[in-house]
Order: C-alpha cells, then sequence, then structure tokens
C-alpha cells in the first residue's frame, strides 16, 4: 500500500509540484545571473551541482590540485538548490554538465533533446534495517513500515520490486507499508526507531551504517540477482551533445580532470581528512564509511558489455516505473552514453 501524508489530497500534492519546480527554476536563473561573469568564455566550463552534494567533494579535490588548470579548463561551478534545478539548469543552458542518471538522458533523448552521458559513480544505495527490527530478509518487511527515498519511480526502488517479485512471487509494495519520505528524514526516522527499514541513496546509507543500521540487501546484490552481471553505474556527466560537439577538446580536458580527482581519493586517506568539513561529518566512523561506498562507487571500465547491461535495466525500471519514468521511450535511447571520451581501465 502506498502512504501519503495525512491531510493533504492530490491536488495540493501537484500544486506542490509545480511549485518545485518552478522555485528550481528561478534558483537556477538566480544562481546562473550571479556567477562569474570573469571566467573566460573560451575555456570556461560551467558544472552544476547540488550546494551540499557529494559531487562537491570530487569538485573541491580538482580545483585544490588544479586538475582542471592542467587541462586547459577555467572550471566555473555552479551551486543549486535542488536536483529540479540542475535538471532546470543544464536545459536552460544556465551550465554546461550536470550529474544525472542516464535514464533521465535517454528519456531526453527520445522526445528529441540531445543529452548524453558519461559515467561517474557506481554507487548505489542498500535496504537498511534496525538492528533491532526482526528482519533477516525481505519476506520479514510485511505489515512493516518501509521508508523509501527518491519517491515512487526512483530506480533502487523499482529494481527491489523487481527483486522481490522474482524472488518471492509478491511485490514489496503490496506487502509493506510505504512511506515516501526526504532521504535526510528517513534517516532520522530510523535512527529514533520510527522506521524499521530504509532505501535511502549511498551516502545516507552509509552515514546509517555507521551509526549502527545493519545492511539488508545492496541495490549491486539486486541487480546481479536479476541478472545484471556488470557494473552498472546510474549516475554521470551529463550535457548537450551539441555542445560537446563544438567544445570536445574542454569537455575531455574535464573528464580526465574528473578522473584524475577520482584516483587521488582512491588512493589517499589524507585526501578524505581534508575534505571532512566539506562533508558535514563529526566522527571518523562516518567518514571512513562515506570513503569506502565512494570508492566502491568508482568506475574501472565502460564499454559494449556495460550498455548491454543499461539496457536490460531499463526494461526492469520500464516496466514498473512506467510514462513516469521513462516517458515515450520502450527502450534505450540510442546514443544515451556518449562515445567521445574513453574511460581507460584502472
Amino acid at each position: 500500500m502506498t502512504a501519503k501524508p495525512s491531510g493533504i489530497d492530490d491536488r495540493e500534492l501537484q500544486r506542490g509540484q509545480l511549485t518545485r519546480v518552478i522555485l528550481a527554476g528561478v534558483v537556477a536563473l538566480c544562481v546562473f545571473t550571479a556567477g562569474d561573469v570573469s571566467a573566460d568564455p573560451v575555456s570556461r566550463v560551467r558544472v552544476g551541482a547540488l550546494q551540499f552534494g557529494t559531487v562537491n567533494w570530487e569538485l573541491d579535490v580538482i580545483q585544490r590540485h588544479g586538475l582542471a588548470a592542467r587541462e586547459g579548463v577555467d572550471l566555473q561551478l555552479v551551486p543549486l538548490g535542488s536536483k529540479s534545478a540542475t535538471n532546470v539548469a543544464v536545459q536552460g543552458g544556465a551550465v554546461d554538465i550536470i550529474v544525472s542518471d542516464w535514464i533521465w538522458v535517454s528519456r531526453q533523448r527520445a522526445e528529441g533533446r540531445r543529452y548524453a552521458f558519461v559515467p561517474y559513480s557506481l554507487a548505489v544505495g542498500a535496504l537498511m534495517v534496525r538492528p533491532d527490527s526482526g528482519v533477516r530478509d525481505i519476506r520479514d518487511l510485511r505489515g512493516k513500515r518501509l521508508g523509501i527515498a527518491g519517491g515512487p519511480v526512483d530506480k533502487s526502488w523499482l529494481l527491489l520490486r523487481a527483486y522481490s517479485q522474482q524472488e518471492i512471487g509478491e511485490d514489496l509494495a503490496d506487502m509493506a507499508e510505504l512511506n515516501f519520505v526526504a532521504p535526510p528524514l528517513l534517516n532520522q526516522l530510523m535512527l529514533r526507531g520510527e522506521l524499521p527499514a530504509g532505501l535511502n541513496f549511498w551516502h545516507y546509507g552509509a552515514r546509517l551504517k555507521a551509526a549502527g543500521m545493519r545492511e539488508l540487501i545492496q541495490v549491486t546484490e539486486v541487480l546481479k540477482a536479476l541478472g545484471v552481471n556488470q557494473p552498472m553505474p546510474l549516475l554521470g556527466w551529463v550535457f548537450d551533445e551539441d555542445w560537446a560537439a563544438s567544445h570536445r577538446q574542454l569537455l575531455n580536458g574535464f573528464l580526465r580532470a574528473s578522473y584524475a580527482a577520482k584516483r587521488i581519493l582512491v588512493e589517499s586517506d589524507a585526501e578524505w581528512l581534508r575534505l571532512k568539513p566539506k562533508m558535514r561529518v563529526d566522527d571518523e566512523a562516518t567518514l571512513y564509511a562515506l570513503r569506502d561506498a565512494y570508492r566502491a562507487g568508482v568506475p574501472r571500465r565502460f564499454d559494449a558489455a556495460e550498455i548491454e547491461a543499461a539496457g536490460l535495466v531499463f526494461e526492469l525500471v520500464a516496466k514498473l516505473g512506467g510514462s513516469e519514468l521513462v516517458g515515450s521511450s520502450s527502450r534505450l535511447s540510442d546514443g544515451t552514453f556518449w562515445n567521445g571520451f574513453e574511460l581507460a581501465p584502472w
């Protein structure tokens, strides 16, 4: 059964969603007009990122070590207030690059908007449970409250539903009492004991793990059970393909800087200690949990096998998410994954 906040009808929810979209556009416009107008437009690459998002850790490393400048890229960071704002910003030309998922890119391409994707992270969430919840496998979630971040068409949630249908012949959406909540609130409710289980984004899951919560199953394990055996980067650098064609050298320079930063974060524990204030963590257990989860999510390769796996994942989530998730597209759109950058194996 799907829960929705008491006292809020569907019209109010729709008005709220419309308001958030409008606000996202306003935020994107305001940030753009307040940007660094002194940046050289010839070598400038404007990257939009959530103001307090994990992407900023990597961007900070790029700037700290001069990795973009070394590639001839004048990197301009544009902080944004929400995921909707990042999508609006790249669509409106306020930024050149954002981090988003390839399912969004595929949908845009199906609708005639030529965006493309280069892998950024393999990191995905996990279904976390309280140690006192009595939950040992997904069957034990029957009748229990289950917190879900990202909404009813969140990709990890849809994959978990497909997994439950395959493994136990039942849809988890029909078994548990669903609570769709914001990621920070989900963590708070679990830590307070008000939610016995929750599916959250990877960095929130890492924080829960450091706080003593237990992983029931990772989304990577779900994917393997569903027949997806290749590492699958759900998040990537996203940009307009026409912009990429006219700025290929700059884009490749930025992507090389991104992967140079990843290498530093994989190899240097000292870099994580330097980043600790930016990460807003109070203890080393949380810092190390976030570090380890980030490192596990660094893409080491991406080729035809991974693109084939992406097609399978698309079919799985499209079946449950429908047009609300994938729009009019019935399959992964050609050109979703940009072939202009070669990800060399580590």
